[in-house]
């Protein structure tokens, strides 16, 4: 019975699956194909064609598939043993198979099925060492068999196969498409296909909704935005300098003279935080000063019985704001020593982020020794063994205190070497750029000579005046004016500390009343400052000064601050002309300055501007009754001895025009020389060769980059509207950063105020 229902269904299979089960059954008793890979191919051919057992429990299917699979395992490895002596024909008999398998299907219908649990599955198999498997005989594979061990039917549980012994569980395993396998290798494989054939992830522009499709366009110019439409701007060259008879060859050789002919003369004095006179250096006493460093440094500091320091050598220099005696001392005995001193400001935790950029350009400069005071190292972090703690970021160095009792009188025929100003380094400046990174800025000695003379010249200086600084004299205008160009000038400096400023705002406008000074050295928060505090004051007079310096007149917010300074304090003295805003830079170092009319200035200058037209980097005048306008005060004029011109911010550096805003350059023996150690961005910043419209250069001379925006007006006059690192690019359009405070102090209750943007 059994047989001729096999036969029924084998007869009713298409004639081309019938030929190649023929053809299979061939292959393997001619032993070209495994039993493994004659199972697969065979149930790949019979899958559409097995029919669902009716009547059947589906557990028992399952349970009938696993006694099927396991009597055509077990009668292929004996039809393997007896493959020699067993004829071709008998291999196609099933009816002995067939009742084998019939005998276990009524075996398992007359168990009785355990009730299923959480714990135990009622398709759960006995375990091998349990497990016997059914008879069997000696009887090939018949192909019919796999018509009822792969009737289709439920795939049962993980829980139900743990039981099924080694032997079995092999072929239970179907991949993604039903194939049985007979391996974990091969189900793996299939899984890695299977997600092959997943498709790919969209592009990103799919990812977005119809909606925001103009988002992703690149931004298209506006038609009617203000476009320049003036001529191509001309080089503006400044006064040449002038020729003095006695001016000295280079700065030490002025510190000599001063102390030797008068070393009497007061140099500088320095302020205690009530204001009081703390100490006046004479130039006697720094010249004496500064020779015993400088002979303490070259002989005294050895390593290994060997100098510490060569010429040429940067020494950091750390000293508090509110000790300029001993940083002047300082400076001058490395410059008579022939090393470059790097000015920085006190470290004040061990783990400071402004103090780790600072340890990037000691490290970068090959700092290995730093000079400070006794009372500033005791306020330095120290280690367990006493010493200065090395700082995060920061590369070892060896402390030195320049007091009076550390210092060696140097023999009587020992001479410091006093040379002209060549294009050796003089001195090291740091600069921050927007980034947070730390550059040094070398300034060389004939810079640093001719930048004094210019200085001389466009200020007016004379000997034994007196000037007022506010300002860090260990940098910018504060150490160019109150360190450098009095020495040259035999000036005398009143330094007005930080803290008293804090204390007493007015202190500076106070020491210029009593000490009669004729120039005095300011910022605009200085002034600011002064306003908020001149209620109470009286008898002050201003009279005596003949300039008054502001140093970050570039600032758009400057010039609310002037105009309310002179509103109140011009009825104590203060003339309209005395203000001179002037611009600087670390690269370019004086870039231009407003001079009093008996020096060649010219009236002050006002642009009122539209911010629309700023935006875009155009000038256009408005008038001040609109809001959204920007009102900036003029920075004088080209320092002599210099040339500028106006090159734009993107690409080669083309000229601008008349009406366009572009970054100032400048062409000057007074210019920083380079970054140290940096040749790449030196090469960008102080190698710049201006280009005319047709692409040729405009002079055979190199420019410098001042970082500066701005344009040049009327009477040659240089405005600046903001700085290159501070631009902000929306939409297209530039903004300074610096009008953000501008439009602060807008609001402030003053009685003169000018609007920011």
């Amino acid at each position: 019975m059994a047989e001729r229902a096999s036969c029924a269904l084998l007869e009713s299979l298409p004639a081309e699956v019938r030929e190649c089960l023929a053809e299979l059954e061939l292959e393997l008793s001619e032993g070209d194909i495994t039993q493994k890979g004659y199972e697969k191919k065979r149930a790949k051919l019979l899958a559409r064609y097995i029919p669902l057992i009716q009547g059947v429990d589906p557990s028992l299917q399952a349970e009938n598939k696993l006694a099927g699979s396991s009597q055509i395992l077990i009668t292929a490895n004996k039809q393997q043993r007896s493959r020699s002596t067993s004829s071709r024909d008998e291999r196609f008999r099933s009816d002995i198979h067939t009742e084998a398998v019939q005998a276990a299907l009524a075996k398992y219908k007359e168990r009785k099925m355990p009730m299923p649990s959480k714990r135990r599955s009622a398709l759960v198999q006995p375990t091998v060492d349990t497990y016997t498997p059914p008879e069997s005989v000696s009887a090939p594979p018949d192909v019919t068999t796999g018509l009822l061990g792969h009737s289709h039917h439920e795939r049962p549980q993980m829980a139900s196969v743990r039981g099924v012994p080694r032997g079995l569980n092999s072929s239970i395993l179907e991949t993604a498409n039903g194939v049985p396998v007979n391996s974990r290798v091969s189900s793996k494989i299939q899984q890695l296909l299977n997600t092959l054939k997943r498709p790919k992830r969209p592009p990103l522009r799919e990812f977005f909704l119809d909606d925001f499709e103009e988002l992703l366009e690149v931004q298209q110019p506006d038609p009617n935005q203000p476009k320049s439409e003036g001529t191509e701007i001309a080089l503006l060259k400044g006064e040449p300098l002038g020729v003095v008879s006695n001016w000295p060859p280079s700065l030490l050789t002025a510190l000599n003279r001063w102390g030797t002919t008068q070393p009497k003369a007061p140099c500088l004095t320095s302020l205690d935080p009530t204001g009081k006179a703390l100490y006046t250096l004479t130039y006697g006493k720094l010249w004496s000063r500064s020779v015993k460093l400088a002979y303490t440094l070259l002989n005294k500091l050895t390593n290994k019985n060997e100098p510490l320091l060569k010429p040429g050598d940067r020494v950091a220099l750390v000293f508090p704001n509110s000790d300029p005696v001993m940083f002047m001392v300082a400076f001058y005995g490395c410059l008579l020593s022939e090393l470059i001193p790097v000015p920085i400001e006190v470290p004040l935790t061990r783990k400071d982020a402004g103090g780790q950029q600072i340890g990037f350009l000691l490290g970068s400069c090959g700092v290995s020794l730093a000079l400070t005071t006794d009372a500033c190292q005791k306020g330095l972090p120290k280690g367990q063994s006493g010493d200065v703690v090395t700082f995060k970021g920061w590369p070892r160095l060896a402390w030195f205190v320049i007091d009076g009792k550390h210092l060696m009188k140097p023999p009587k025929d020992w001479y410091p070497h006093i040379r002209d100003a060549s294009n050796d380094g003089a001195y090291i400046e740091y600069k921050t750029s927007k980034e947070g990174s730390t550059m040094g800025v070398i300034v060389s000695q004939a810079a640093m000579l001719a930048h004094c003379h210019a200085l001389t010249q466009a200020c007016g200086y004379s000997e034994a005046e007196t000037l007022i600084n506010v300002l860090d004299f260990k940098r910018d205008a504060g150490l160019w004016h109150s360190v450098l160009t009095s020495v040259m000038n035999r000036m005398h400096v009143i330094s007005i500390p930080y803290a008293l400023m804090k204390v007493n705002p007015l202190s500076w406008i106070q020491k210029v009343s009593a000490y009669k000074a004729r120039v005095a050295l300011v910022k605009s928060r200085d002034m600011h400052w002064s306003l908020l505090a001149q209620r109470d004051q009286r008898d002050l007079s201003l009279s005596s000064l003949r300039m008054l310096i502001v140093a970050d007149g570039a600032n758009p917010w400057s010039i609310s601050s002037c105009d309310a300074f002179l509103n109140v304090f011009q009825s104590r003295g203060l003339r309209p002309e005395v203000i001179s805003p002037c611009a600087s830079s670390a690269e370019a170092l004086t870039v231009s300055m407003h001079r009093p009319p008996d020096l060649g200035g010219v009236p002050p200058g006002k642009a009122v501007l539209s911010m629309n037209a700023l935006s875009y980097s155009v000038i256009r005048a408005d008038t001040e009754e609109k809001l959204s306008v920007l009102t900036v005060q003029d920075v004088g004029q080209v320092m002599p001895g210099a040339s500028m011109c106006v090159v734009k911010t993107e690409g080669a550096p083309y000229l601008c025009k008349t009406d366009e805003v572009g970054e100032l350059c400048v062409s000057s023996c007074s210019t920083g020389t380079a970054y140290f150690g940096l040749q790449g961005i030196t090469k960008n910043v102080f190698e710049t060769v201006p280009l005319t419209a047709t692409g040729e250069p405009v002079c055979n001379q190199t420019f410098t980059r001042t970082g500066l925006l701005g344009f040049i007006g009327p009477e040659r006059l240089v405005f600046v509207v903001g700085k290159v690192d501070g631009q902000m690019i929306v939409s297209g359009r530039r903004h300074s950063c610096d009008d953000v405070v501008a439009t602060a102090l807008a609001v402030e209750p003053m009685k003169f105020v000018y609007r920011g943007r």
